[in-house]
Parts: C-alpha cells; structure tokens; sequence
C-alpha cells in the first residue's frame, strides 16, 4: 500500500459546529497515527451533499465510515492500526 491510501478524510461543512470540533479533535490524532487529514465540504460537491447529507460530520478512511456526528477514536485507532504495513523492498 503507498502512503496516499493512509488517508481520513473528514466530510465537513463551513458552517457546522459539529464538524469544526471533529476536525479539531481529530487532527492530533491522525498526526499521531502517521495519517493524513483532508476535509471536505459537502457542500462544494452535490454527490457527497446527496450521500451524506444529514450524517455530516463524518470520518471516512477510502471508503469505509469510521464514524460520524462525533469522533469515534476508538473506531479510528482500530481501523488505523489493523491498516498493513508496507513491505519493504
């Protein structure tokens, strides 16, 4: 696995309070963890708007939902540690 798929992305909105505390919380955490963190408005995108909509915030690695609303960390920890390692060549 190549370093880009060690990846949370936060579906987010400007204007949600939920969401600005779930990215605040879960910054250090992905740090720790040796993941990157990208945030997404839903609203910038229809498709995701469509999808998630009403879920917002949500805490996705590829495509699997680790949580939303809150910061599951635990769900987060779990999915991020069983992630495999790479090989070395």
């Amino acid at each position: 696995m190549s370093a880009a798929a060690r990846e949370l992305t936060v579906l987010s909105r400007e204007w949600c309070h939920l969401c600005h505390e779930l990215v605040e919380q879960i910054e250090p955490l992905a740090r720790e963890l040796g993941w990157t963190l990208r945030v997404v408005d839903v609203d910038q995108h229809p498709e995701l708007e469509a999808r998630w909509d009403e879920l917002v915030p949500v805490v996705l690695a590829g495509e699997v939902e680790l949580c939303h609303y809150h910061l599951d960390e635990a769900a987060v920890r779990a999915h991020c540690s069983g992630f495999p390692l790479e090989s070395a060549p």
